[in-house]
């Protein structure tokens, strides 16, 4: 296409209740119904493992909240992305785009897309687990559905979220009143002496904020789609303490609810806790905790999708990837080929994944990225106070969360290093074998170009730029 083309905009078409239910919706996906049987396995007692969660909770609240002036005072979509770029360079932006479109959102969605399919065929195979291969197959068949619904429409994506949260909601809340009941009739025997066998070594407690942050993954998931955000020097701090708080409060509820029913031997043993509470609380009824669960991992898949794929168009609008991924449809005004791109990755990401050892290698990954973005935000208060700031926090918050990233990036390292984590950080880095050549000195081969032009007249899209 011509230079003079008119560029395109994505539209700014998330609103409070949209971005109150992005991040919520996000968050409440797989980990609530599954995580707290990993995380009081390795801290070892129920009270402690409430203590975990709410501390999760305040962290991604604190966390989010710095975000929030990070979003307003960089209102680009992109998220860590592009926050790393405007604050660490250009090498630390490629770095974290690379690992992230390589392994952080793949390795993400492709959990929840299992924890989906786990749960959807559970009721077919009720004295057994499903085969392998066919949690696998309905993964790719949902992360495919899911794709087709963002690339469609961006409306149709937020309404889905909204319906799926409100599903969500309602099965959680349903979970905490069956909790209550159980604690009015006197059920308080896990409750009691509830911190007896607390592990308290630095590699657990690492390995369980993993586990439980899992649960929470998403609290940043507004700040990758800024430019569709109407107001977002007003909506963005606003969805974000709207969302934070019901989200902890609900998952809070939830556990005290799961230790009302089970024991903590049960939970332990379980699989997917809200379906061995179901199985009882609800007797033959049990099954519908299996679908809450599904129906809770598709609406949270769909929020990944819908800020993952962002990720990606706006590294490739900085020049960071190829620019066929920088286009939106010419109709529908979404960033198909990124959306297609990311569903790409997420499908080869699926063939080897192992649930458990994804969630851990994700939050490790991700947590150095935050630490890293929050830095950022330390580095803008202090050396930039002039920069117009709709909304602040107290420089003591981003210290406090960037403390707990670094040592939620060496706490397994230290007390229990596992070569595992050492392959991780070296290929968080070997993206500057990518860089150097084909960004840093622009090194393309001529294929590309045509390869784009063909691409683009073949998928609709044309260049888009940003909504400033």
């Amino acid at each position: 296409m011509s230079g003079k083309t008119e560029k395109l905009k994505l539209r700014a078409d998330v609103g409070l209740i949209s971005g109150v239910s992005l991040i919520a919706s996000t968050m409440i996906g797989s980990g609530i119904f599954m995580s707290p049987q990993s995380v009081m396995e390795n801290i070892g007692s129920p009270g402690a493992s409430l203590v975990i969660w709410a501390c999760c909770g305040l962290l991604t609240t604190l966390a989010s909240l710095c975000y929030a002036e990070l979003g307003t005072v960089i209102r680009d979509s992109g998220g860590e992305y592009v926050y790393i770029l405007r604050t660490a360079g250009q090498p630390a932006a490629f770095l974290f785009i690379f690992t992230s479109v390589v392994v952080v959102r793949p390795a993400s969605m492709t959990g929840v897309a299992l924890s989906f399919a786990a749960n959807a065929a559970a009721p077919f195979y009720q004295n057994c687990h499903a085969p392998d291969l066919v949690v696998k197959c309905i993964a790719a068949i949902v992360i495919l559905l899911v794709a087709i619904v963002n690339c469609l429409n961006v409306r149709f994506a937020m309404k889905v979220n909204v319906l799926f949260l409100v599903a969500k909601i309602f099965s959680l809340v349903v979970i905490s009143i069956g909790g209550m009941v159980y604690l009015n009739k006197g059920s308080t025997v896990s409750l009691q002496n509830s911190f007896a066998g607390t592990s308290a070594g630095i590699s657990t407690l690492g390995v369980a904020f993993y586990q439980c942050l899992w649960s929470y993954d998403g609290w940043n998931n507004l700040n990758y789609v800024t430019e569709e955000l109407k107001h977002p020097e007003v909506n963005l701090p606003r969805a974000v303490m709207i969302a934070m708080p019901m989200v902890t409060a609900l998952y809070l509820l939830v556990n005290v609810s799961y230790l009302a029913v089970l024991t903590p031997r049960e939970i332990m043993s379980s699989t997917a806790v809200a379906v061995t509470w179901g199985n009882k609380v609800l007797g033959r009824w049990g099954w519908l905790m299996s679908v809450a669960a599904a129906l809770s991992a598709f609406g949270s898949l769909n929020g990944s999708f819908f800020s993952g794929g962002r990720v990606c168009f706006v590294a490739a609008r900085e020049g960071h990837m190829p620019d066929i991924l920088s286009m939106a449809h010419v109709h529908r005004l979404t960033p198909s080929p990124a959306l297609i791109f990311t569903t790409a990755v997420s499908l080869i990401v699926l063939i080897p994944g192992d649930f458990q050892s994804i969630i851990n290698y994700f939050s490790f990954t991700a947590w150095f990225f935050y630490g890293i973005t929050l830095s950022g935000l330390l580095y803008l208060k202090i050396k930039k106070p002039d920069l117009p700031r709709p909304y602040k926090v107290p420089i003591i918050l981003p210290i406090v969360v960037l403390l707990v990233a670094v040592f939620l990036v060496l706490a397994p390292i230290i007390d229990d290093p596992q070569i595992e984590y050492l392959y991780v950080t070296l290929f968080i880095f070997s993206g500057i074998i990518i860089y150097v050549p084909f960004i840093h000195f622009k090194i393309f081969p001529g294929i590309l170009n045509k390869l784009t032009v063909f691409l683009q007249l073949f998928l609709e899209v044309a260049p888009a730029e940003k909504n400033l």
